[in-house]
C-alpha cells in the first residue's frame, strides 16, 4: 500500500452522492425520533394522569408554538423515516441498486419526504 497517498481529513471539502446523503438523514431522524420519544411519553403521561391533565396537554398542544414545532418536527421526521426506510427494505431486496436507480431512488425519497413535511405542517399548524 502506498503510504504517501493524499488524505483528504476534512469533511466539509468531501462532496456525498445523494443516496449517501439520504442514508444519513435516515440514520439522523431515528435519533431525532428516539430522543423525540421523551416529549411523547411527557404528553401521554400528562393526558393520563387526570381529566385536568388530558385538557392541560390538550391546551398545550393547541396554543403552545414550540409543542407544536415539536409536534411537527417528529412526524416530518417519522414520516422521511419511513420513506426511507422502505427505500432501503426496496434496495435490500436487489432492487435500485444501480448508479443510476439508485439516485433515482434517492431524489424520489427526498421529494416525498419534503412534500410529506409540508403536508404535515398544513395538518400540525
Amino acid at each position: 500500500m502506498n503510504k504517501k497517498r493524499p488524505v483528504n481529513l476534512d469533511l466539509r471539502t468531501i462532496k456525498q452522492p445523494l443516496p449517501a446523503i439520504t442514508s444519513i438523514l435516515h440514520r439522523v431522524t431515528g435519533v431525532v425520533l428516539f430522543f423525540g420519544a421523551i416529549f411523547l411519553l411527557y404528553a401521554l403521561e400528562m393526558s393520563l394522569e387526570s381529566q385536568q391533565g388530558f385538557d392541560a396537554a390538550v391546551s398545550m398542544m393547541e396554543n403552545s408554538f414550540f409543542a407544536k414545532l415539536i409536534a411537527w418536527g417528529l412526524v416530518s421526521a417519522l414520516l422521511y423515516h419511513l420513506f426511507a426506510g422502505v427505500k432501503h427494505l426496496v434496495m435490500d431486496l436487489g432492487h435500485c441498486e444501480e448508479l443510476e436507480s439508485g439516485r433515482l431512488a434517492a431524489k424520489a425519497t427526498l421529494v416525498a419526504g419534503g412534500v410529506a413535511c409540508l403536508i404535515s405542517g398544513v395538518w400540525i399548524w
